[in-house]
């Protein structure tokens, strides 16, 4: 590799991770003429286990981009609703049905898939630039001001200038580490396990969370296997390895029996990964030339699975309120700050609503308390009407943004 002096380059936005949030927002930008790069560390977006749920409010931002049709072309599945098992209590948890999107499911796609297919939307924009490869090691600050990054390429260190640099590269953001901001703990009880087992006929095709005394497991159907989720206690992976893989296993089958069969699936723990659940937010969102969103700016849980669409309407509203500052040559702080502002008060509210799932529900479960049906759960069943707030909630969300004209 070349470490001589670095190569430079110069755009009006660097934008730092090729998530859901950075892919959407360098799209939308060079679709309204803004110069764009966006810099992905991975030689590709492939990474098993990353959100996979692609809700209402996305697939709407794809209707209006004109690109929906082309895109649920791609194999996926759709799920109008949503059921869980508390004890031997079954519910249906959320009716997307009536939601008023043209699309009333939640659309389960590969987040590899989503990703490729926004890269091939944007790549005829002459504007757009996705530098694969590329790993952004540090901002370039030129009085008080970020000015640009600074990163790594396989042809050796990289300086881009950039009017604006957006830090969208998830939970462990580099930009965040370096700018640095300040960042506000709200606290997960619980990390999870993710793995496959197969999936065959007699199954049934119900994407079911399962609930039973000191654990909750979660099954996704991907056609030919489940995507699992086990849940457990923040930060005791590593006293369940020392109990050894055999009681994992038959943690497993004490509550989906019906799986024990495929335990010889789960071979070593490579097997089984580990996400580290955090609930955070930085307080405020923007320096002078930088901005947070996605993951970056607010960590949220797995519950409910709205953080990559929660990421792509940041990507949204940001687009709509900065692509004419950038094609100007003038984003101030008040433009940054607009986007927070906008962006804010869904963060919050959805935060709001897992912490008060994670305190009054799932905290008591871990802890090995008695199963017992929430009371809502109850009402759910016997008024399906209610079953639409979640679905509204989870597939909406608290602010949908909808893509302005050019």
């Amino acid at each position: 590799m070349n470490q001589g002096a670095a190569r430079s380059d110069r755009v009006q936005c660097c934008i730092v991770g090729g998530g859901p949030a950075g892919m959407m927002l360098g799209f939308l930008l060079a679709r309204a003429g803004v110069s764009v790069a966006v810099l992905e560390k991975h030689a590709d977006f492939f990474r098993d286990f990353r959100g996979d749920t692609i809700h209402p409010s996305t697939l709407e931002v794809m209707h209006e981009l004109d690109l929906l049709d082309e895109f649920l072309a791609r194999p996926h599945q759709e799920l109008q609703e949503l059921g869980g098992q508390v004890g031997d209590f079954f519910a249906t948890l959320a009716d997307f049905r009536y939601l008023p999107t043209r699309c009333k499911f939640v659309a389960l796609m590969p987040q590899w898939d989503f990703l490729d297919f926004i890269a091939q939307a944007a790549r005829p924009y002459p504007s757009f630039r996705l530098m694969m490869n590329t790993d952004a090691v540090d901002l370039v600050v030129d009085g008080g001001r970020i000015t640009g990054v600074r990163a790594q390429t396989p042809e050796g260190p990289l300086d881009i200038a950039a009017d604006l640099v957006v830090g969208a590269d998830g939970r462990h953001s580099t930009v965040r580490a370096k700018a640095p901001f300040e960042v506000l703990d709200l606290g997960a009880p619980m990390d999870v396990l993710w793995l496959r087992l197969t999936r065959r006929a007699s199954d049934g095709g119900q994407t079911l969370g399962r609930v039973q005394r000191g654990a909750l497991f979660v099954t996704i159907d991907r056609r030919d296997y489940w995507q699992c989720a086990y849940v457990i206690p923040k930060g005791s992976f590593a006293n369940m390895k020392e109990r050894g893989l055999d009681a994992f296993r038959a943690e497993i089958v004490r509550i989906a029996p019906h799986f024990a069969d495929r335990m010889n699936e789960i071979a070593r723990w490579d097997d089984v990964k580990l996400l580290t659940v955090a609930v955070d937010r930085i307080r405020r969102w923007h320096r002078p030339g930088l901005l947070l969103i996605g993951d970056a700016a607010h960590a949220m849980s797995p519950i409910g699975g709205v953080g990559i669409n929660l990421a792509i309407q940041d990507a949204v509203a940001a687009a709509n309120i900065l692509a004419a500052p950038l094609r100007g040559g003038a984003v101030t702080e008040r433009d940054l700050a607009a986007v927070q502002r906008r962006r804010e008060f869904p963060t919050r509210m959805t935060q709001r609503a897992q912490i008060f799932i994670q305190n009054r529900f799932l905290t008591r479960v871990l802890a090995g308390a008695p199963i017992k049906p929430p009371l809502a759960l109850k009402l759910m069943q016997r008024h399906p009407v209610l079953r639409r707030l979640p679905a509204r909630l989870a597939g909406m969300g608290f602010r949908p943004e909808h893509v302005r004209d050019r």
